[in-house]
This record gives C-alpha cells, sequence and structure tokens, in this order.
C-alpha cells in the first residue's frame, strides 16, 4: 500500500484537532502552521475529511474544525476512505494489463488471489486500528500494535 501525502497529512490533521485545547476547534491556520503545511492544503484536507464524517466545521468567532465524534469510534480505515483508498483487487488486475485490453491472465491468475488476501487483509487491520491509539506514545503505540509474543 502506498500512503499518499493527503493521507498522511490529512491523518495529522485529524490527530491536531484530538489535541485541541479550547472546546475541541481549532483553525485552518492554527492547524497549517502546526502541521507546517499551506492554509489552502490544510482547508481541501479538513474538507475532505468533513465529507467522511470525520470532522466538522465549526461557526462563530471561535470558529475552525472540529472532531465530528469521539477519536474512539473512528478509525485509519476511516480516514483512509475520506482521503484516498486501498486499490481492489479488481483495480490492481484493470491496471497492469500490459498492451492489451485485459489481462492476458484474466482467467486463471494465481495473483489475484494473492492480492485479494493481502487487500482483505490491509483493510481488516485499518479498520480495526482506533485513532485514539494514536494519541498514546510511540513507545506505547509499538507495544500495541507489535506486542512481545515470547514474554521476555
Amino acid at each position: 500500500m502506498k500512503i499518499t501525502a493527503q493521507e498522511e497529512y490529512g491523518l495529522r490533521c485529524l490527530l491536531q484537532l484530538a489535541r485541541a485545547d479550547h472546546d475541541g476547534v481549532l483553525t485552518v491556520g492554527e492547524i497549517a502552521r502546526r502541521e507546517g503545511i499551506s492554509s489552502a492544503y490544510a482547508e481541501k484536507l479538513l474538507r475532505l475529511l468533513s465529507k467522511g464524517g470525520l470532522a466538522q466545521s465549526a461557526r462563530g468567532t471561535h470558529g475552525g474544525y472540529c472532531l465530528s465524534r469521539p477519536l474512539s469510534e473512528m478509525t485509519l480505515g476511516n480516514v483512509v476512505r475520506a482521503l484516498g483508498k486501498v486499490p481492489s483487487t479488481t483495480e490492481i488486475c484493470e491496471r497492469y494489463t500490459g498492451n492489451r485490453a485485459s489481462c492476458v491472465h484474466i482467467d486463471n491468475c494465481g495473483i489475484r488471489s494473492v492480492w485479494a488476501g493481502l487487500t482483505q487483509y490491509l483493510q481488516h487491520f485499518l479498520d480495526q486500528t482506533p485513532l485514539s491509539l494514536l494519541m498514546q506514545t510511540e513507545a506505547e503505540v509499538h507495544r500495541v500494535m507489535f506486542p512481545d509474543k515470547t514474554g521476555t
């Protein structure tokens, strides 16, 4: 899976909202400054996150953006779908056809099952990873993601 800049920075913008002090609202400018990106790019990402149901705009003198629901109810899968997507097996197979209209292996392909399994595993992993986990320290996240199975 290729992680795009849009997915990376969008996730980081969402986590900035989760860290917001005052009523959980941050302006686009505050988020852009904290992440070192342009305000226009931050606005684009926040609009996509809003469209995906992860953030919402807050109007008024202290307006900006805030989370649309608790971080514990959001997953990495939600973010990836709001900002991009994991390519499906069909998309992978249709993309690499050589100089033909369809893949030469369309009727009997041992690779297709591998891509299907990998895509399914990745979607499951993303959907089972709550964003609240990412608010912990790097060491804590690592411990949860890669527990020591040997007990040493």
